[in-house]
């Protein structure tokens, strides 16, 4: 026990000294970290850079832990320990310094995300180009997320021999277990499927106007394994990827934000079509939303009491061309009631005195 103590004692400086160069390296890697980020953040204010302010914003955190590990690792062969305990160190310094590095990556895809960002605006009036990249560049960034965390575990986990060995081992038995993980991920492998022919084929894509189960909303995000669509009053329907592969839904914002809707109104034989048509141009000429393609009216129906009008408008995406709808229908029935009240639908009752010639 005395021998051990002796020992314990005599390791105390190189102990010490230990601690003194890991502290040191850690020193060193904040400063170098705050100096790099303060001439970063001066320099996204002075010249307006996205670029700068972007790594200022996503890869602080990560790099508060990369640059000291980084920092340690470089001066971890000045440090005086034993066989052993020097082993461990380097091995917890080498896993820190990937597990961070790999951080340092993944928050580099959201800088080169915010550059795309910058450059292609969804909110544009003509957007059918930057929603294809938005929609490609979504899937591709969570593919490398998870291909970068992936990569960075098993590089943790191979520098284990425990771990080197074992894997060995499961290589013989790949083929079966590859075969069972088959059968058993089987719908979660043909929706990661799924996904790579809609981020590339796109028969959706970010910011679309869909139709779905008889829901009426905006493709708002696309993962690996489900499509959110934000219903218009709110509230999101969740459907898997294949859903988009197997079934038809309506897009309508395929190749054109341009919208035409149609407006039916119920009138009285007695109607005056034309005066009716001269209404809706001249409602149509005064709203800012028509975008004069398609402005017309037309008798669709004749039916047993009422004779039906559909007046076609048109504008330039799916929520102008609803305003615009219900603007034109308040509009035409107060002309009708205004103007025309006798067109606007009745019932007819022929009594059989009437009818006759006799007393009413």
């Amino acid at each position: 026990m005395k021998a051990q103590i002796q020992h314990l004692l005599s390791h105390f400086p190189d102990i010490f000294t230990a601690l003194g160069i890991m502290l040191g390296g850690l020193l060193l890697g904040l400063v170098l970290k705050y100096a790099v980020f303060s001439v970063l953040r001066a320099f996204g204010r002075r010249e307006n850079s996205t670029l700068a302010r972007s790594v200022a914003q996503h890869l602080s955190l990560a790099s508060a832990w990369f640059f000291p590990v980084l920092a340690i690792s470089l001066l971890l062969p000045l440090v005086p320990l034993p066989p052993r305990p020097f082993e461990v160190l380097r091995r917890l310094v080498e896993v820190v310094l990937v597990l961070t590095f790999a951080w340092g990556l993944i928050k580099t895809v959201d800088v080169l995300q915010d550059l795309v960002r910058q450059r292609y605006r969804l909110e544009s009036a003509d957007n059918l180009r930057v929603r294809k990249l938005f929609t490609q560049l979504q899937f591709v960034k969570k593919l490398a997320v998870s291909l970068i965390a992936f990569v960075a575990v098993g590089l943790v986990l191979m520098s284990f021999e425990t771990v080197r060995r074992l894997g060995t081992g499961l290589l013989t038995s790949a083929g079966i277990a590859s075969v069972i993980v088959g059968f058993a991920a089987q719908r979660s492998i043909s929706n990661l499927l799924a996904g790579f022919q809609i981020a590339f084929t796109q028969p959706i894509r970010i910011d679309d106007v869909l139709v779905v189960e008889g829901e009426w909303g905006r493709v708002e995000e696309i993962t690996f394994t489900y499509v959110v669509l934000s219903i218009w009053d709110e509230r999101r329907l969740v459907l898997p990827l294949n859903y988009f592969i197997e079934k038809p839904f309506q897009n309508w914002t395929r190749t054109s934000a341009r919208l035409t809707g149609a407006v039916h109104l119920q009138t009285d034989y007695t109607v005056p079509v034309e005066a009716v048509r001269t209404e809706l141009r001249r409602i149509l000429e005064a709203h800012p939303l028509w975008d004069q393609r398609v402005g017309v009216l037309h008798v669709t129906d004749a039916k047993e009491r009422t004779l039906e009008l559909r007046a076609l408008v048109s504008a330039a995406n799916a929520g102008d061309v609803w305003e615009l709808r219900c603007a034109v229908r308040e509009q035409l029935i107060g002309f009708l009631q205004r103007e025309h009240p006798g067109s606007l639908p009745h019932t007819r009752v022929l009594l059989p005195e009437a009818a006759a010639g006799g007393p009413h």
